[in-house]
C-alpha cells in the first residue's frame, strides 16, 4: 500500500470525525464507550475525537508530518528500503484517557507497518471502533491490524505502562526493538504575576479528562515569598487561583468517581491534620512528590528562576510537559494546551516515527 493511500485513508477519518451527519454514530459510541468506563463522559470522548480529528488527521498535517522522515508518499515504506516487508509492531495500549493509545496505531500503520494491538480494558470500545472504522474506509487495512491478547509474533515493541509494569514489559519484550514508556506527569510553572484568564486556562490543565493523563498538570511550582510584610515574606496566594476555577465544582463532582475520590482525599487530610486548599472539587496541598491523586494538585516552592530550572531538569525524566502563562518559559506549552498535543509531541519524548522508520 502507497504512503499516499495510507495518508488519504486517515484524512477520511478525520473528515468523518468532524462531519456534522457522524453525529448519531458518534454520540452512540459515546455512550457505549461511557457505559464501559464511567470515567470516558461523552463529553470527554467528544474532546478526546475532536482533537485526533483537527491536530492529527488532516492531510496537511499527516503530509508535513511524514515529510519530516523522508517518507515518499509514492511509496509504500521509507525510501532507504523502499523494498522491506512491513514488521509486526505490538502495541500495549494505554487506557487512562478516551482514545489514548490511537496515536501510536497511528504512527504504525503510516509507517507502512503491521499493527498487533492489546487493547486496554478501559477504552477498548474506542480503539476498536477506530480500528473498524479504518478498515470499512480502506479494506486494504484488514491485512495490516490485528487485536490480540497475545503479541508474542510481534517483530517490535511499543508499550505504555506503570513503572512497575514497565519492569514486566523489559522482561517479555527487552530481547526485541522496543520503546516502554513509564510513568510521567506534567508541570504547572507560576511566576506569581498571572491573571484570571490564565489560572482558567491553566484549570484545563489540571482537570481535564479528570487529570488522568500524563499530560495533565499534577504538580505547581510557585515562586515563594513574593509579598513582604512586617512580619516576613508571605506565601504564594492561591487564592485567585481557586476562586477562579470554584465555578466548576458541578462540573467534577457530577461524576461519581471523580466525587468519591475527592471526598476520600479530603477526610485523609482532614483526618491527619495535613495542611490543605479546597475550592469545593480540587484540593491543594504542598508535597514533594510528582503524581498527585485524583482531585489533587501538589505545589512545592522556588526561590529564584535558576532554582525552578534546575528541578525542572533534575526531575526531566519523569516529566511529560511544562506549562506556563502564555508559554513564557522556554519549552514549554501555554496554560491550557497540555491536552493538545500535535503529531510530533511523542510520549516520554521517544520520537516514535524514528523508531518506526529504522526497524
Amino acid at each position: 500500500m502507497l504512503l499516499s493511500e495510507r495518508l488519504q485513508t486517515f484524512a477520511a477519518l478525520g473528515d468523518f470525525l468532524r462531519r456534522a451527519d457522524s453525529e448519531p454514530e458518534l454520540t452512540a459510541l459515546e455512550e457505549r464507550a461511557y457505559h464501559k468506563n464511567n470515567w470516558f463522559t461523552p463529553e470527554n470522548t467528544r474532546r478526546a475525537l475532536r482533537a485526533i480529528a483537527d491536530q492529527f488527521l488532516t492531510l496537511d498535517a499527516l503530509t508535513a508530518w511524514t515529510a519530516q522522515y523522508g517518507y515518499d508518499p509514492n511509496q509504500s515504506l521509507h525510501p532507504a528500503q523502499p523494498s522491506q516487508e512491513p514488521r509486526t509492531i505490538g502495541v500495549v495500549m494505554a487506557g487512562n484517557i478516551p482514545a489514548v493509545g490511537f496515536h501510536d496505531l497511528l504512527a504504525v500503520l503510516i509507517s507502512g507497518h503491521k499493527l498487533l494491538a492489546k487493547l486496554s480494558s478501559q477504552d477498548f470500545v474506542l480503539i476498536h471502533y477506530l480500528i473498524q472504522k479504518i478498515k470499512e474506509i480502506n479494506p486494504t487495512f484488514t491485512d495490516y491490524v490485528q487485536e490480540a491478547e497475545r503479541l508474542n509474533a510481534a517483530d517490535a515493541y511499543i508499550a505504555t505502562g506503570s513503572d512497575n509494569t514497565a519492569r514486566y514489559f523489559d522482561y517479555y519484550f527487552g530481547k526485541k526493538p522496543h520503546i516502554i514508556r513509564r510513568n510521567r506527569t506534567s508541570v504547572g510553572l507560576l511566576m506569581g504575576e498571572e491573571q484570571p484568564d490564565d489560572f482558567l486556562a491553566l484549570g484545563h490543565d489540571l482537570s481535564d479528562y479528570y487529570g488522568l493523563g500524563c499530560r495533565n498538570v499534577s504538580t505547581l511550582l510557585v515562586p515563594e515569598g513574593l509579598e513582604i510584610r512586617d512580619d516576613g515574606p508571605q506565601p504564594y496566594n492561591f487564592t485567585p487561583m481557586l476562586s477562579a476555577l470554584e465555578p466548576n465544582v458541578s462540573t467534577y463532582l457530577n461524576n461519581h468517581k471523580y466525587q468519591n475520590n475527592y471526598d476520600y482525599n479530603k477526610s485523609i487530610y482532614l483526618i491527619n491534620a495535613v495542611p490543605h486548599l479546597d475550592n469545593g472539587y480540587l484540593l491543594l496541598t504542598e508535597n514533594a512528590g510528582l503524581v498527585s491523586p485524583i482531585s489533587v494538585v501538589y505545589y512545592q516552592t522556588y526561590k529564584t528562576l535558576d532554582d525552578a530550572t534546575a528541578w525542572l531538569v533534575a526531575h526531566s525524566n519523569r516529566i511529560q510537559v511544562i506549562a506556563s502563562a502564555r508559554g513564557w518559559y522556554p519549552g514549554s506549552v501555554a496554560f491550557g494546551q497540555t491536552q493538545c498535543p500535535t503529531l510530533t509531541d511523542y510520549a516520554d519524548g521517544v520520537d516514535t516515527m524514528a523508531f518506526l522508520k529504522q526497524l
